[in-house]
C-alpha cells in the first residue's frame, strides 16, 4: 500500500495505458484485441502480469479454498483487472469484480470498458482487514 492510495502509482500507469489503449483502437474491436494489446503495452512497460491467472476463490465461514476464477490480468500480483467491450455500462460487472475481491487474497481491482466512447473505468476496493476468512488461509 502506497500510503492512503491503494498501489497509487501502478494505478496511474495502468489507468494511462487503457487510455492510450482506447485512443488507439477505438471502441469497436473484440474484447480479445483489448486485451492483447494492454498486454503489449505491460510488457513495453516492464510491469508484470499473469494473463488468465487462476485465482484462488476462500470459503467465507472455513477460509478453505473452494475454487478459483480467472480474471482477464492480474497487474504486478497486486490488482485484478477486468476487460469489457460494451456499448453501456453494466452494473453486474463492476458486482462481479467486487465478489472476486471479498473471497480472494487481492484488494485492488479495475474494471474497463473499451466499448463507449470514452474509456469508462471503476476502481474498486475490497481491503483483507475486511475479510474474516483471511485469518484461516494458510499462505503459500
Amino acid at each position: 500500500m502506497e500510503g492512503e492510495y491503494l498501489f497509487k502509482d501502478l494505478s496511474y500507469k495502468l489507468v494511462g495505458l487503457c487510455m492510450e489503449l482506447h485512443r488507439e483502437y477505438g471502441r469497436f474491436h473484440n474484447e480479445r484485441i483489448y486485451h492483447k494489446g494492454l498486454e503489449e503495452k505491460l510488457e513495453g512497460s516492464r510491469i508484470e502480469f499473469k494473463s488468465k491467472p487462476r485465482i484462488a476463490v476462500y470459503s467465507k465461514y472455513s477460509g478453505k479454498e473452494i475454487g478459483y476464477y480467472e480474471p482477464d490480468l492480474l497487474v504486478d500480483n497486486k490488482i485484478i483487472v477486468e476487460l469489457k467491450v460494451y456499448p453501456k455500462i453494466i452494473r453486474k460487472h463492476e458486482i462481479q469484480l467486487l465478489e472476486y475481491l471479498k473471497t480472494s487474497e487481492y484488494e485492488l481491482g479495475y474494471l474497463f470498458n473499451f466499448g463507449l466512447q470514452s474509456l469508462y473505468f471503476r476502481r474498486v476496493i475490497f481491503t483483507n482487514n475486511n475479510k474474516l476468512f483471511m485469518i484461516k488461509v494458510k499462505p503459500k
